[in-house]
């Protein structure tokens, strides 16, 4: 390891991502996977990634807001990738076409790391590659990928990192999944660092779910499963007892029982105790408040007794859990005198026979900023 005042030593090459860009892909997604290998190569002070975006034939291609965005390279262009990312958006099934399946299969071949974010996921399920891989999708997309595709391994995690597949729902999970791989890449340190940069307040793991509307589930042919949930949700400090919740609903407890096992799967205490569970873990990472007031603001009337349901259900007790939501603090910035040092010797090798990524253009504009260099990389 060496610290930014010393000279970097000689490493491995960057790796380099390709992102397949499918028509009407989603902007936000596309940026929220790329601006974090930007900051890591910001932050480390020399390029520890390079990315390329990509699409069939190398024409300007849209994005679902109209945007019109210029790939580097169409996908004919052989480019020594080490991963490829697809990125989609709306209308998945009409955006994926035969070549793009042939392409990612041949990618495949090559064993290169594949991703999707949004409804890139599709893409790879329509080549067979998540067949038996855990794979994450936006929640908008989901049932139809179930059907569709029911070798894949669907979830409603925000990411999921099954091997040498690396898959994210849309918005910001593509942020939170390429935040886990830096981390494994280089350190923690390095992922926090850059976590810090985006305001981003905590980084959120694998095991988050995205929360999906129940009324995209049931639809609206369970009014009164709905309300039900309503209350649960609108009740969570003090639950309500199942009798009175089927009375609310003018129904009877075996009823109420019947409908829970038939549309969501369990038990109704079961499923309420989730929502207490799920909503006493977003208040262990997001706040300060103490474990006996978190157990107390979700309904649990014992400390013992919340902790021990905590880690049945996580895997882990509420201290561990805020134990591992802690950041690690952003070193001080090097002197401008130490950065200079590390700026004369940073070279770029660029490859004459395919384009050049936009990285080395980011990182050589990220010189003058106070953080450059700022993070001590593991040897």
């Amino acid at each position: 390891m060496t610290t930014s005042s010393q000279a970097p030593h000689k490493s491995a090459a960057p790796q380099a991502i390709g992102f397949l860009l499918l028509e009407n892909f989603t902007l936000f997604s596309l940026a929220s996977a790329i601006e974090p290998l930007r900051m890591a190569n910001q932050l480390a002070g020399r390029e520890l990634y390079r990315w390329f975006t990509l699409s069939l034939d190398g024409e300007p291609i849209s994005a679902s807001d109209g945007l019109k965005v210029t790939p580097d390279a169409a996908i004919t262009v052989p480019l020594a990738l080490d991963m490829v990312v697809v990125c989609g958006g709306v209308g998945p099934a009409r955006a994926v076409q035969r070549e793009h399946v042939v392409w990612l299969q041949g990618q495949a071949r090559l064993s290169r790391r594949l991703g999707g974010i949004c409804t890139g996921s599709w893409a790879l399920a329509k080549a067979g590659l998540l067949d038996g891989y855990e794979t994450s999708v936006h929640w908008e997309c989901l049932a139809a990928m179930q059907e569709s595709f029911p070798r894949a391994l669907l979830t409603t995690r925000l990411f999921s990192i099954d091997r040498e597949r690396a898959t994210a729902s849309g918005g910001t999970a593509p942020l939170d999944m390429m935040l886990t791989l830096i981390g494994r890449d280089h350190g923690r340190e390095l992922a926090a660092g850059i976590s810090e940069m985006f305001i981003c307040d905590r980084v959120r793991g694998e095991q988050d779910q995205q929360r999906v509307p129940l009324k995209h589930i049931l639809g609206t042919t369970q009014p009164k499963l709905l309300e039900i949930v309503a209350l649960m949700e609108a009740n969570l400090e003090e639950p309500i007892g199942l009798e009175e919740l089927a009375a609310y609903v003018d129904v009877s407890r075996r009823q109420l029982e019947r409908l829970f096992q038939k549309y969501l799967l369990c038990s109704p205490s079961r499923y309420y105790l989730k929502l207490r569970l799920t909503r006493a873990r977003q208040l262990l990472k997001q706040t300060s408040i103490s474990i006996i007031e978190v157990a107390s603001a979700c309904g649990f009337v014992s400390t013992p007794h919340f902790s021990k349901c905590y880690r049945e259900f996580f895997g882990q007790p509420p201290r561990d859990e805020r134990l591992g939501a802690s950041q690690v603090r952003l070193p001080v910035a090097p002197s401008c005198a130490q950065a200079g040092t590390n700026l004369e010797l940073l070279t770029f090798e660029a490859y004459p026979t395919e384009p050049v990524s936009s990285a080395i253009m980011a990182l050589d504009q990220a010189r003058g900023e106070p953080t450059y260099a700022s993070v001590l990389l593991r040897s």
